[in-house]
């Protein structure tokens, strides 16, 4: 099962992708103008059994974020070890939070600023919260999380090395990929584990590793986060990279107009982003 949001006619909506087209369950009379609002109702399965809901082909349809408006992105830096000795582990994960400003959804571009050569790729998975809470368990916490989906935490490694602080670099408009879709988290292994994750430029390979290798899990995160922020439904909690991403290689490689990007995770799909120079048809505010 795939939930979605998107834009029809100039409206933004949210649905379920079923065989016979897109169901459209944020339209007139719905008790839930977008997934987020679904989430914080439960996301009561009744809803998603919507038999009158309007059916969209998927050509009819701009996808959007999965979520275009979550109260909070909570980003965590690197995460998987490397080998199969990695060194010590550290004791917490880095974590930085972006703007929901700076995200895009499936094949939407991503931007080269004009300020920068060094627009760099992460393809990630994204953990996104449905039932809220403070100070939640560990033990408990694969219970708050909604669903998966895939990120590509664009990052301007110039703008990022400006100080120790990661802000600049990683709130660029039209860097943070966040798609297709949500998948339940029912309908895959709790926790998002043992999920190949696969990071392609052009078609080439670039990364790949199993969510198995995370060294902070989902849950542990979850209950982490949970401590320093009350964790709203729709949030997002995006796990952390593996290595091979362009300013890790030898000589960097950084992206450029003309590029595409595909981040592919089992049981998910595939997150596809061609890269654009900023001005280049796309708005950044």
């Amino acid at each position: 099962m795939h939930l979605l949001s998107f834009l029809h006619a100039g409206r933004r909506s949210w649905g379920v992708s079923r065989p016979d087209g897109i169901a459209d369950l944020g339209g007139a009379g719905s008790a839930f103008a977008d997934l987020r609002a679904f989430l914080a109702a439960g996301a009561p399965a009744d809803a998603l059994e919507n038999r009158r809901a309007p059916r969209l082909h998927p050509d009819e349809v701009t996808l959007l974020p999965v979520v275009p408006n979550p109260d909070k992105i909570v980003m965590v830096a690197l995460n998987y070890t490397e080998t199969d000795a990695p060194a010590p582990a550290p004791d917490y994960p880095v974590t930085f939070l972006r703007l929901a400003a700076s995200q895009i959804a499936h094949m939407e571009p991503m931007v080269q600023p004009r300020c920068s050569q060094k627009l760099d790729f992460e393809g990630e998975l994204a953990a996104i919260i449905g039932t809220g809470g403070r100070h939640i368990r560990r033990a408990d916490a694969l219970a708050h999380v909604a669903g998966y989906s895939i990120y590509n935490d664009g990052s301007v490694r110039d703008w990022q090395k400006h100080s120790h602080q990661f802000t600049p670099g990683k709130n660029f408009a039209g860097t943070g990929a966040f798609g297709p879709w949500m998948v339940p988290a029912a309908h895959l292994p709790p926790g998002g584990r043992d999920l190949s994750l696969v990071t392609r430029v052009n078609g080439v390979e670039k990364q790949r590793t199993s969510t198995e290798r995370m060294i902070f899990d989902v849950a542990w995160l979850v209950s982490y986060i949970s401590t320093f922020t009350p964790l709203l439904p729709g949030d997002v909690i995006v796990t952390g990279t593996c290595t091979g991403f362009g300013i890790t290689r030898k000589p960097p490689e950084f992206l450029a107009p003309g590029d595409m990007v595909e981040v592919e995770i089992d049981g998910i799909g595939t997150l596809r982003n061609p890269v654009i120079a900023e001005g280049a048809g796309f708005a950044t505010g």
